[in-house]
């Protein structure tokens, strides 16, 4: 290694550990330290730019919120789960929670980005084929992450990858291969292990949520029992398996937190409801 290359690679890891560092932050709802190396707000706004320019393309084709059953019945479930989650952070009663279903049958997928924008793919509802008590624990567990900042901490593990990554690259005067590099490692990084321990904080924060907003905790399990064996059916795209803990496990995990959830799912009294606006 020459001296000069030597001197740029001790300077792009002397940055990585800064940031790794002084990117490190308390979460407030998981109580886990995570990195975090941009503010939630511009994690927010990249999403929210994200989801339209993800939808839209879709939408002109007449692949969003087609189905107005399926919609309703997606909308309403959300619109339970919301107010709860405004209650673990009341600052998020100002966020533009959004919920669309997009119509993609061979999809089994579901997802809350960062500023509570949803999506929840027609494959996973008509494959899967939830009550509205399973259905309430997927987006229980999607709209955690959001609440967990989980959005924020893969942006910043891709951020922080990119700074690796252009290390070794810089060895080699080859930048076009840092950037192809990074990108690659950026969605790697959504696979470690860090990001199972989000899942697995996700679960618990959607099956408290799903019980206060009065769906049976217990659906949690057998959520898993069918997403496990509609897996292995036909040529379908189960990425809401990919990054998740096998669905033995998870079931087994979910069984143990349900009898903790059920004085929730109990309780006497209306279910408020946080309207949405719903619209192609």
């Amino acid at each position: 290694m020459t001296r000069i290359h030597f001197h740029r690679v001790r300077t792009v890891i002397a940055l990585a550990a800064v940031l790794f560092v002084a990117g490190c932050a308390t979460n407030p709802v998981t109580g886990r330290s995570q990195l975090m190396l941009l503010p939630e707000s511009e994690a927010i706004t990249a999403s929210a730019r994200a989801y339209t320019q993800m939808l839209t393309p879709l939408a002109k084709e007449g692949r969003i919120n087609n189905d107005v059953a399926m919609t309703e019945r997606v909308v309403r479930i959300t619109e339970r789960l919301l107010p709860h989650a405004i209650k673990y952070r009341p600052e998020t009663a100002k966020w533009a929670w959004e919920v669309k279903v997009i119509d993609d049958p061979k999809t089994v997928n579901a997802f809350c980005m960062a500023g509570g924008k949803m999506a929840v793919y027609s494959g996973l509802i008509e494959k899967v084929q939830p009550t509205d008590d399973e259905l309430a624990q997927v987006m229980g567990h999607e709209i955690a992450h959001a609440l967990s900042a989980h959005t924020v901490e893969r942006m910043s593990i891709a951020l922080a990858t990119n700074v690796a990554i252009t290390a070794v690259a810089v060895t080699q005067d080859r930048p076009g291969i840092a950037l192809t590099g990074a990108a690659l490692a950026a969605a790697l990084a959504i696979q470690l292990p860090n990001s199972r321990q989000a899942e697995t904080e996700s679960d618990r924060i959607g099956i408290e949520l799903a019980a206060r907003a009065g769906y049976n905790p217990y659906a949690a399990a057998s959520l898993w029992d069918k997403m496990g064996k509609a897996s292995g059916a036909g040529n379908s795209k189960f990425d809401w398996l990919s990054t998740h803990p096998a669905p033995a496990k998870r079931r087994e995990t979910l069984l143990q937190l349900a009898p903790q959830m059920m004085p929730y799912y109990e309780a006497k009294g209306e279910r408020p409801v946080f309207p949405l606006k719903v619209s192609k």
